[in-house]
């Protein structure tokens, strides 16, 4: 964060009384007019540093523990090199921690630190590599949880703050606000990414973004940087989408990823006014024979305006809804048709290419 935007926030943190999120009631503190001390001593706990050994010899981990920097466009993605990363205890009472992929990623030997110093081993449950991220166990007394939030309700512009642990110095707080929401095609995978000006730098990987109530709504994972130090433009694995992904790896130790057999395109203007339909959504451009959307009734030129009540926001927005649901359940699909509503429809999720081995696809297809 440049010095102007870190005294434009410390000026609007003294002038205004920071109010808690609109639905969120509970008794985690809340911000002051001057200070968010409070909220992080409530939230710092729950935070913790990690380092990750591969090897016989347990040789320290080269590129899988700091924050993946992505450089301008013309360079591919890279991770920068090192072994120290970050990750948030989700559950207490069964030790499980939440962090990146890219974290822990070929260790042999996985190591927490808490913010009391203690020293634990940890246990890979499983991860996912095309979102991103992973679940460790560990066993200690007096573990502290960081309370879920819900990401869905983020609007940009709200102030959050990230924690981790960049360039391995230990545990930092920093703070900002969500500058955009729904990012993608910032890597491959499936994205939908939190953007904040918080300061996320190499090692913040797995860390924390949350709200200035003290509850979890992203996990830091990026950072878009030409020089190798923070711009201003970190990414977050929204924690509604990680929470799906927890609940797979958790019961499967791995990610059994759906699908129903639609390729899916953006709705622009001009589409939708020749469709004659003003709704965001997405467009079927092509159905597999046979498929489940195919036998549940769905047609090309189909506008998918909401799955199980969720408005679809675009192509990637569809493809990450359906990928998270579970393989078996059943998904209802609100659409249009030659601009007018239809009845919804019921689509049972098949198995698609498990994440341990599925190729990168197009964004837009599912």
């Amino acid at each position: 964060m440049t010095t102007r935007s870190s005294t434009m926030v410390a000026a609007l943190w003294m002038a205004a009384l920071v109010a808690p999120t609109p639905g969120q009631a509970g008794a985690l503190p809340q911000a002051s007019q001057t200070t968010v001390a409070p909220v992080v001593r409530a939230v710092t706990p729950g935070v913790v540093s990690i380092s990750a050994r591969s090897g016989k010899a347990g040789h320290l981990m080269q590129g899988a523990g700091p924050g993946e920097e992505f450089d301008p466009p013309a360079g591919p993605p890279r991770r920068d090199t090192g072994a120290a990363g970050s990750g948030v205890i989700i559950d207490a009472e069964r030790g499980h921690v939440l962090t990146n992929a890219h974290v822990v990623r070929g260790a042999s030997v996985i190591e927490v630190t808490t913010r009391d110093k203690r020293r634990l081993k940890a246990e890979l449950v499983g991860s996912d590599s095309e979102t991103d991220l992973a679940v460790l166990q560990i066993r200690g007394e007096q573990l502290t949880a960081v309370p879920l939030g819900d990401s869905d309700q983020v609007q940009v512009g709200d102030f959050v703050l990230a924690v981790g642990n960049p360039f391995g110095l230990g545990q930092t707080v920093t703070s900002g606000i969500v500058s955009a929401l729904g990012r993608t095609g910032i890597g491959p995978g499936y994205e939908d990414f939190i953007q904040t000006d918080a300061s996320i730098n190499p090692g913040n990987s797995g860390g924390a973004l949350v709200t200035l109530d003290g509850r979890l709504i992203g996990i830091n994972t990026a950072m878009f940087s030409r020089t190798g130090g923070n711009v201003g433009i970190g990414f977050a694995v929204p924690i509604n989408m990680a929470r799906s992904v927890v609940e797979q790896i958790v019961a499967y130790r791995e990610v059994k990823r759906g699908r129903i057999g639609v390729r899916v395109q953006d709705m622009t203007p001009e589409l939708a006014r020749t469709l004659g339909i003003e709704s965001r959504g997405a467009i079927v451009s092509t159905l597999e024979p046979g498929s489940p959307a195919a036998r549940a009734g769905l047609s090309k030129g189909d506008v998918v305006t909401a799955i199980d009540s969720t408005p679809v926001r675009d192509a990637a927005h569809l493809r990450n809804l359906v990928a998270l649901k579970r393989v078996g359940s059943t998904i209802e699909i609100t659409s249009w048709r030659k601009g007018v509503p239809v009845a919804s429809v019921s689509v049972r999720v098949e198995p698609g290419t498990p994440s341990s081995t599925a190729k990168r696809r197009s964004a837009s297809r599912e």
